[in-house]
């Protein structure tokens, strides 16, 4: 069967599906294209770039399954794809560690000054005196909003830095490590540290606002490697700018690539940014390569 792979593929997996039989066709299509030539396929695999959307789905004739080599599926009409009875896959776990440990980073990162002392000592500064109040993350206590298998991950790490680690989650992964599960207000009231592992609320928007950030601890520092709009960023700023949050990390944007607009938030002194590369590591990349191959083997098989 013909398989479109529209935002690449590591090589460990376009294998599997080459050895199982398939035609593989990686090339990169803009919107409309898709929609022309997506009938040729009984398979597509994407990453975050291309749109699998309601019209596309209609079009793909002789889809038999939508694979998205990644956790979140927010670029793809998964109750439409439900409705016509297509498969959609993902890879929820593949990237988790890297996702964790950059979220981990992030929090060193700010902790220690290191986002604001590389930037200046290249312009010839030695920040020394004004970077003098690092903070130690032992001891402290980090709040996971989302427990699922990247949240574990974090708090794996956490735990062995020494972190009083606390979560909260509408679904919890089993696990037997040391973490008190508690409501959302009462992560927001403890923790010195927040990490946000959810996806997106297309519903209800922005998990974390205005309201949540009052009932934080003054000069919490948040981490946010999950989805853009999962933090109002304009509510962000203002907490950044009022000293309720002491530092941010951001890994993912309401608009991305971002806008102009959305300068003021990236360009903040208290602020670390990553342009949306949790999962982009080697490992990452090629487990996600590797599951979504073989689950698309065996949805092709059904």
């Amino acid at each position: 069967m013909r398989i479109l792979v529209s935002d690449g593929i590591e090589a460990s997996g376009a294998e599997i599906l080459k050895k199982a039989g398939h035609e593989v066709v990686e090339k990169k299509l803009t919107p409309a294209e898709l929609l022309a030539d997506i009938a040729n396929y009984e398979a597509i695999i994407v990453r975050s770039a291309t749109k699998v959307t309601r019209e596309v789905i209609d079009a793909g004739k002789k889809l038999k399954c939508i694979a998205r080599g990644g956790v979140g599926l927010d670029n793809i009409d998964v109750a439409y794809a439900k409705e016509k009875k297509i498969p959609v896959l993902n890879t929820p776990g593949a990237s988790s560690i890297s996702v964790a440990e950059l979220a981990i980073a992030h929090m060193m990162c700010l902790g220690r000054f290191i986002h604001a002392s590389n930037f200046e000592m290249r312009q010839g500064k030695w920040p020394k005196k004004e970077y003098a109040e690092g903070v130690e993350v032992t001891g402290k206590t980090l709040g996971i909003v989302g427990f699922g298998a990247i949240g574990v991950e974090v708090a794996k790490r956490a735990i062995g830095l020494g972190m009083n680690v606390i979560a909260y989650s509408k679904i919890y992964a089993p696990s037997e490590l040391p973490v008190k599960h508690v409501s959302l207000d009462e992560l927001l009231a403890q923790a010195d540290y927040i990490t946000l592992h959810v996806p997106l609320d297309k519903v209800n928007g922005a998990l974390i606002t205005a309201r949540e950030f009052d009932k934080m601890k003054k000069g919490v520092i948040l981490v946010n490697c999950a989805r853009g709009g999962v933090v109002s960023e304009k509510d962000l700023l203002a907490a950044l700018n009022s000293g309720k949050v002491a530092f941010a990390g951001v890994d993912v944007f309401e608009q991305e690539p971002p806008t102009d607009a959305q300068k003021a938030l990236i360009q903040h002194p208290k602020v670390s940014v990553t342009p949306h590369t949790g999962a982009s590591t080697v490992e990452a990349q090629n487990r996600v390569g590797i599951e979504i191959a073989n689950k698309v083997c065996a949805a092709l098989k059904a």
